[in-house]
């Protein structure tokens, strides 16, 4: 670790002259204030970032297996326009029968909208969804008129998810034939709670961090980040929220779950939305790609000490 090269009393804070990649701001190359922590400051290799400066312009980084990661959700989602006949249980029937080895358990789910008009909010028609499951429930795939989603709390790894949604989208494609496709997306969530989250400032980039790693945080409730990441080559976008939640607290309840204790939230929301024809292959394909910008994105927000946290060789 590099000596301090000079004390800012205002700030109770040194400045590192240091090669250390967490002191590599995604836009500035300027040195990193560590707040000092019971009359100490927080070691190097706490934070230590090893992935690329930019997770936009640099080659994905490798894959580090995760043992025991705060990954509470993971989704995958195709919209297209409403395709009336999948409400009828006979229609849905041959996509039943080509997921059913996987996905044996059918039940049907009652929904509805509403319309803001001229006279105000008005119900409109109800509609079905149809949610398949395995037996413990562990994966959902839900078909509705407008959409086919592929959702699962005990997400393995990469290449399984991608594996069980080229089914779906091969499945759909044979025996729904959407005309076309509006967006197609990838979600993943994480949760830091209990006692890592006292730990946070050492497993995410200080930019990430934000107010708190200043000493500020022991004052902050509730502290939500948003952006909107436009993907190159064409890709898509990422729409990327991080911040803490108080309890009983969620940005997002149909997705999020309110926890009676506070939790520090990573939520990835990649898509590209723009109308294409259908195709099974190629929306898989899309997925892949989206898949790995938002893995390159999550290893930019976290550290190595995060990797070691939850079971990551690095």
């Amino acid at each position: 670790m590099a000596a301090p090269s000079r004390f800012d009393a205002d700030t109770r804070a040194f400045t590192y002259e240091t090669k250390c990649p967490l002191h590599m701001p995604l836009h500035i190359g300027v040195a990193m204030y560590y707040r000092l922590v019971a009359g100490g400051v927080r070691p190097c290799w706490e934070g230590t970032v090893s992935t690329p400066t930019s997770p936009f312009t640099e080659s994905s980084p490798p894959r580090v297996s995760l043992t025991n990661a705060p990954l509470v959700r993971v989704i995958a989602q195709v919209r297209f326009p409403d395709v009336a006949s999948i409400e009828n249980q006979e229609f849905i029937a041959p996509f039943k029968e080509a997921i059913q080895h996987e996905y044996p358990v059918l039940r049907v789910e009652q929904g509805g909208s509403v319309v803001l008009g001229p006279e105000g909010v008005v119900n409109a028609r109800p509609n079905s969804a149809w949610r398949f499951q395995e037996v413990d429930g562990a994966w959902n795939v839900v078909l509705a008129p407008g959409f086919l989603a592929l959702e699962t709390r005990e997400y393995t790894n990469r290449d399984d998810f991608l594996r069980r949604l080229d089914m779906v989208l091969l499945a759909l494609g044979e025996h729904v034939a959407p005309p076309v496709a509006d967006r197609v997306g990838i979600r993943y969530i994480d949760r830091v709670s209990g006692p890592n989250l006292d730990d946070i400032e050492a497993l995410i980039r200080p930019q990430v961090a934000g107010v708190l790693g200043t000493t500020l945080a022991s004052f902050v409730e509730h502290a939500i980040t948003e952006h909107v990441f436009r993907l190159p080559d064409d890709v898509g976008r990422i729409t990327a929220r991080w911040g803490l939640l108080p309890p009983q607290a969620t940005v997002d309840p149909a997705a999020i779950d309110a926890l009676d204790e506070k939790s520090w939230l990573l939520d990835l929301d990649a898509f590209r939305a723009d109308t294409q024809r259908f195709d099974a292959e190629g929306a898989g394909h899309q997925a892949r790609r989206l898949t790995q910008h938002i893995y390159s994105l999550f290893r930019w927000v976290v550290t190595d000490e995060f990797l070691r946290r939850y079971g990551g060789k690095v």
